[in-house]
């Protein structure tokens, strides 16, 4: 029998608890979930727990068996979906009654990226702050992971990250690439060797920084079997473990370039260790576009027309 209805009227926890609930059934489960909303099994189970709670109503069966929705969480599933939906175009009609574009729109991108002579995103935001100067924009620099959960949750409108592994939750527009390469620093022992090939097996020999989160990086290491020593969140992070000398790091070739030129870093010369990964624009697919976030993506994909793919939000 159901439980008294706890929901008198709906509150941001509400909303916040039905995002997590809609998260968690689009990943099929609680461990698919925890990448997503980058937060621990144990805190969504809670989460769930207290909006079962809150609408007197058994979501979802968990345990040994596995994860599955009952037909209570069904019915709540698409009335939160239709709830978002309702608050999309709520935004988007806001949006409308102005004659000019206003608001807020938030972007998260990474770190360095503005010394990427691949990466015109520069060029985006002057046409954006052209066409809509009533606009605030909100940057962030962020990991990718960060970046990713940020979006999906809505705590950024868009997010420039590296495609890696792609989540069902969000839209991906290619917009440049980045040249990875292997480095040390010039207190490092390679700094002086020979300007050979390496082998994977000699660079295993040797310790390795590596960023903390899923992405490229963290393939290409794995392949060549180098040896994790350091863990960092960002590339000014692992440029400085490189430059101590004691670590080997993989950074782009933008980012190193003045290291280089200095003779404060070098590369280490072998044909598996570098990597060109994409960076893609990516955007919540159950939002709605609205006429900031279009004209803003806009922008983007025409400022990258060489490396762009699909079509721009209508």
């Amino acid at each position: 029998m159901a439980k008294k209805l706890a929901i008198n009227r709906i509150t941001d926890v509400d909303i916040r608890l039905l995002d997590i609930y809609k998260t968690v059934v689009a990943c099929g489960g609680f461990t698919a979930a925890e990448f997503e909303l980058n937060i621990g099994r144990s805190t969504i189970s809670k989460h769930i727990s207290d909006l079962e709670t809150r609408v007197g109503l058994k979501l979802c069966h968990r345990g040994p068996a596995g994860f599955s929705v009952t037909s209570d969480g069904e019915h709540v599933l698409r009335a939160a979906e239709d709830l978002f939906l309702a608050i999309d175009r709520f935004q988007e009609q806001l949006d409308e009654a102005h004659s000019d574009l206003t608001g807020k729109l938030k972007l998260a991108c990474l770190d360095h990226s503005s010394t990427n002579r691949s990466a015109n995103v520069a060029d985006a935001i002057r046409e954006f702050r052209d066409i809509a100067p009533g606009v605030t924009l909100d940057v962030s620099m962020e990991p990718p992971n960060v970046i990713e959960e940020g979006v999906i949750n809505g705590k950024f409108n868009i997010g420039i990250v590296p495609l890696h592994r792609q989540s069902p939750m969000l839209t991906y527009y290619d917009l440049y690439t980045e040249d990875m390469r292997l480095y040390c620093g010039r207190h490092h022992q390679l700094f002086t060797a020979e300007d050979t090939v390496l082998q994977p097996a000699e660079l295993s020999n040797y310790s390795y920084v590596g960023l903390s989160f899923n992405s490229p990086n963290m393939d290409v290491h794995k392949n060549l079997k180098l040896r994790k020593s350091a863990f960092v969140q960002n590339e000014e992070a692992l440029a400085l473990l490189i430059l101590s000398g004691r670590y080997l790091g993989f950074l782009p070739t933008h980012t190193a370039e003045p290291f280089v030129v200095k003779s404060l870093m070098r590369e280490i010369k072998n044909d598996k260790a570098n990597y060109t990964p994409t960076m893609s624009a990516i955007v919540r697919k159950s939002a709605s576009s609205g006429r900031r976030l279009s004209a803003f993506l806009n922008c983007l994909i025409k400022a990258h027309p060489e490396n762009s793919a699909g079509m721009p939000i209508a």
